[in-house]
């Protein structure tokens, strides 16, 4: 039922957890749907928790969980959902990993001639989501007024035919995250020559593969030598490569987005042109970085000690009388 509900990959998502720690947990514990007791459902948490999954996590298996016992009692499977009565596991503070200046700017030295240069340059300057930077098409690109519209995105999904030789499919959506998610940007004049330079090498391999070049998605800036498009699992994966083969600091590729969120802050960007710039359709999200910016504070310190003073009762702990000293009733200590 739910896989008419949602995206294709987001079912994945579901289907993933319920094939992976849920059936493996409940074939060494098993209960029957009627027998279902909230001291069944937090032994899972428990022992989701001790399989060393995070909060935030469990809290995904919980929503799954509650959804599908909704559904239990709306079939009238039973009579009530036992869900409802185990309190949602507590989230972890959100911290965000990220690259500085001087991490992001030996990143980019590199990363320079390999297979993910454009990505990662383009993920960097504008904060973008795995699934939109692959999913950015050369019709996107505006080189006349110097624009980048973030309108399509490319996401993997369980490939459900039994005759394919692999487990899992790309799609590609005319569709982003959410609409905050579509937007504008001006086009940088280096982020420009890196295109242009990649538009050139594109039409060259098509030349000289003739036939065997994959034309379906000649209108995809990030496709590979044959004309097929990247993979996120080969972004992920060729991203961690190159970090450890130079000796750089391990972040996960979606750490590119918050070094993009987090480099603005620090710049005195707002977080309402933040949450424009990332594409967030909550502030809420955007003010998960608000923690990262110290100036707020200093300066928010400075406002009150200029507007306020001690009116010359300043204590100088190196001018004591020595005498008071002396008078002081230890007793009363």
């Amino acid at each position: 039922m739910i896989k008419h509900q949602v995206e294709e990959s987001t079912y994945t998502g579901y289907k993933r957890q319920i094939e992976g720690r849920t059936k493996e947990y409940f074939t060494k514990n098993p209960v029957m749907l009627v027998d279902l007791k909230p001291v069944h459902i937090l032994d899972f948490y428990n022992w989701l928790y001790s399989q060393g999954l995070k909060g935030t996590t469990v809290t995904k298996y919980h929503a799954n969980i509650r959804k599908a016992l909704d559904y239990a009692v709306q079939t009238d499977l039973i009579p009530n959902n036992p869900a409802i009565k185990v309190g949602r596991p507590q989230q972890e503070q959100f911290i965000a990993d990220y690259y500085n200046e001087e991490e992001l700017n030996n990143l980019f030295k590199v990363v320079k001639d390999t297979t993910l240069e454009l990505i990662v340059y383009l993920t960097a300057f504008y904060g973008l989501r795995r699934s939109e930077v692959l999913g950015i098409r050369w019709s996107a690109i505006d080189f006349e007024n110097k624009t980048i519209t973030i309108s399509h995105k490319i996401v993997t999904a369980t490939n459900e035919n039994e005759n394919s030789k692999t487990k899992t499919k790309t799609i590609t959506k005319r569709k982003t995250k959410n609409k905050s998610s579509y937007r504008t940007l001006p086009l940088f004049k280096e982020i420009e020559e890196l295109l242009l330079y990649t538009r050139k090498m594109q039409e060259y391999y098509m030349s000289i593969f003739k036939e065997s070049y994959n034309k379906q998605f000649k209108d995809f800036v990030c496709i590979d030598e044959m004309g097929n498009l990247r993979k996120p699992d080969y972004v992920s994966h060729k991203f961690k490569e190159i970090l450890k083969n130079n000796d750089l600091r391990k972040i996960r590729f979606h750490d590119l987005r918050h070094s993009c969120a987090t480099l603005l802050l620090k710049k005195g960007i707002s977080l309402r042109e933040i949450q424009d710039w990332l594409g967030h359709s909550s502030s809420k999200t955007t003010e998960r970085y608000a923690h990262l910016d110290s100036s707020t504070k200093i300066k928010s310190a400075t406002a009150i000690e200029n507007a306020l003073s001690f009116n010359g009762n300043k204590k100088d702990i190196l001018d004591l009388d020595s005498n008071t000293s002396t008078n002081v009733n230890i007793s009363n200590c």
